[in-house]
């Protein structure tokens, strides 16, 4: 996992992405989740960067960023602790049409002042290898209730880099 300072730019660049976006349709949080959504994606584009990769941002319903020509769709979720190894990453049954090539998970503290690039997956693997979940149903391994169908991996079973 790799720790990432969220700066005041960066929060700036999501809410204006935010605000433009409005709610989102099947949005989990109602539209709430979106200034977070875009901080994940500050956070990916940052720790890519600065891994060495060409990022472009692009921002479709398919994928949110382009790196080095692979298409990847960042998911982001809010948390008021630094993420553990056995927290699940999710990827919204609703989405599972997306065309992207890779996920980057990502966690943003709620005050918004540290996020955390959890790993990266293959789409294609991610369906093989996830725990599909139910609305309601209750993950034993976080003891989380599930908001919405959903496939579930934990952190301990990502790459940690593209």
């Amino acid at each position: 996992m790799i720790e990432v300072d969220i700066t005041d730019s960066m929060i700036n660049r999501a809410r204006k992405k935010a605000k433009e976006m409005g709610r989102l349709n099947n949005s989990i949080t109602a539209g709430m989740g979106n200034l977070v959504g875009f901080i994940g994606e500050e956070v990916a584009a940052h720790v890519l960067r600065h891994s060495g990769k060409k990022v472009v941002e692009e921002n479709t319903y398919d994928y949110d960023l382009v790196v080095d020509g692979v298409k990847v769709d960042v998911k982001t979720k809010s948390t008021s602790v630094a993420p553990l190894p056995h927290y699940s990453n999710s990827v919204a049954n609703f989405n599972t049409k997306q065309q992207c090539d890779y996920y980057v998970f990502i966690r943003v503290k709620k005050d918004l002042t540290v996020g955390w690039w959890c790993g990266v997956y293959s789409k294609s693997q991610f369906f093989k290898d996830a725990v599909f979940m139910k609305k309601g149903q209750l993950d034993a391994d976080n003891k989380y209730v599930v908001k919405a169908d959903c496939y579930n991996l934990p952190i301990s079973q990502l790459k940690e880099m593209l």
